[in-house]
């Protein structure tokens, strides 16, 4: 009798251990699975928080199961929609692109597994240094202490994503410059040179104190112009008017009579040598700048002195004007670049990146840009604020003349003779090559003094300290093929916008 007592004790407590265990059993399953409709008839599920807080796969299959069953009444589009959608085709073979996960897989299989999807700093939008493993690296640390397979390799390394990375611009090809004449004439420095509007004869002004005109297609001169009792530094010929003018180191600035050939007009005002002169090209205004570092504003016709445009505290050795603002920019030797406003009288803007003297500037004929020059360095700028845009690496030498064409060539000429020729758009120099002093003259002669391109543009024209001129040409046999571009991108030649 003792003993059934005792397996009925038994077997009650059995059977209580069972019905927890089923009880526990069904609330789980009831917290996991079991769905109770609402109102409107959608399922909805519910999670228990405390077994929640226990289990934590209960999370992530309770977490599984509301997604699907939340959209499943969705998954199909409604007749008035699909019929609206064209007819689907016949099914593509899966290749293995879409075979990979989409993002919005991707996403909802992270947000299921519970792996946070928030953006590191080594996301795909940051240009950052990634830390990447070398392939068995964890190996010691996965394995137990295991000794690692790689040991001369370090386990990480700094690798730069390449996908992030800055397009840089192929330059365009040009064909390469060469010599076509020499001319020979003038007796001094040839520091001044202008192109005639009809683009049939140049002139030239130098050290002898003459101004020298020459047939542009033959190379044969056809006048010389004295009056200058001091070298002649800058000259213009109007593109309205028969005028050129002339300025030069005795302080004078002249105005010469195409018709006559004789000089008609002097503009009196500068106390020292004038080193730079141009034209505006649609008013009848003249700007001239000098030793004394200001750049004067005269009336074409009155002779009077309209602005006086000062600031700069050194010799202004080059300017340029056009039609929008900044209508006047100068360059001065105390190694800035002042932009003007003509209306007013003053500066809009002043700029300071050059650390040596400003010798050359040069404006591009159709574009709103311009370039300036010095010592080792030339850069690019844009109007009309004066914006950065890149620098020319590479033309080492005091550079004493820029001139740019339609063809978005800019040549660059330097005091030791060293020529450069860049691709405007890149700042990619696609030749470099030094000019050939005339025989009999010194070695120090052979620099480059100022340059021109003739309207056409497919011509260049260079005053020489040799005392001649000469006249560069495109090689017409040369092509992509036979003169390939040697380019490659770098970092240092990242442009700026």
């Amino acid at each position: 009798m003792g003993a059934e007592v005792a397996n009925s004790a038994d077997n009650g407590s059995n059977l209580s251990h069972l019905e927890l265990l089923i009880h526990e059993n069904a609330r789980k399953t009831k917290s996991i699975y079991a769905s109770t409709t609402s109102k409107s008839g959608r399922k909805r599920l519910k999670l228990d928080p405390g077994l929640a807080s226990e289990d934590p796969d209960i999370t992530k299959t309770g977490l599984s199961l509301r997604l699907h069953a939340e959209y499943e009444d969705i998954q199909t589009l409604p007749e008035a929609i699909a019929k609206k959608l064209p007819a689907a085709g016949p099914r593509k073979k899966k290749t293995k692109a879409d075979e990979a996960p989409s993002k919005s897989e991707e996403h909802a299989r992270k947000l299921i597994e519970g792996i946070p999807t928030s953006k590191t700093p080594g996301g795909p939008s940051s240009n950052a240094l990634v830390l990447s493993r070398k392939p068995g690296a964890g190996a010691s640390a996965a394995g137990g202490g295991k000794p690692n397979a790689q040991r001369n390799e370090p386990q990480n390394s700094l690798t730069r994503r390449q996908d992030n990375i800055l397009q840089q611009p192929r330059p365009d090809w040009h064909p390469p410059w060469k010599l076509a004449r020499v001319i020979s004439g003038h007796l001094g420095w040839v520091r001044a040179l202008a192109v005639e509007p009809n683009n049939k004869w140049f002139a030239s002004g130098a050290g002898d104190r003459t101004i020298k005109i020459w047939d542009l297609a033959s190379g044969q001169l056809k006048l010389t112009l004295t009056g200058h009792i001091s070298t002649v530094r800058g000259l213009a010929v109007s593109p309205r008017h028969p005028y050129m003018f002339s300025c030069g180191e005795d302080k004078m600035v002249k105005c010469w009579d195409l018709e006559t050939n004789k000089v008609i007009r002097h503009y009196h005002g500068h106390l020292s040598g004038v080193y730079t002169l141009k034209l505006h090209p649609t008013l009848d205004v003249l700007v001239t700048g000098g030793r004394d570092g200001v750049a004067r504003v005269w009336d074409m016709r009155t002779r009077s002195n309209v602005h006086v445009l000062s600031g700069h505290t050194g010799t202004v050795s080059d300017l340029v004007c056009q039609e929008a603002d900044p209508q006047v920019i100068t360059g001065s030797l105390d190694s800035t670049v002042r932009m003007w406003d003509l209306a007013a009288g003053k500066a809009m803007g002043v700029l300071t990146h050059h650390k040596k003297g400003v010798r050359a500037l040069a404006t591009h004929p159709t574009e709103f840009t311009f370039a300036t020059g010095s010592t080792g360095s030339i850069k690019q700028w844009k109007c009309p604020e004066g914006a950065f845009m890149q620098n020319f690496e590479g033309h080492n030498a005091i550079i004493n003349s820029l001139s740019v064409n339609s063809e978005n060539v800019l040549f660059s000429g330097g005091d030791n003779g060293s020529m450069s020729f860049w691709d405007w758009k890149t700042g990619h120099r696609f030749q470099a090559l030094d000019t050939t002093a005339q025989p009999g003259s010194l070695d120090a002669e052979s620099g480059i003094m100022s340059s021109m391109f003739d309207l056409s543009g497919s011509r260049l024209i260079c005053g020489e300290a040799d005392k001649t001129i000469k006249i560069w040409k495109e090689d017409p046999d040369a092509t992509p093929q036979t003169h390939p571009i040697d380019w490659k991108p770098t970092l240092a030649t990242m442009r700026k916008f």
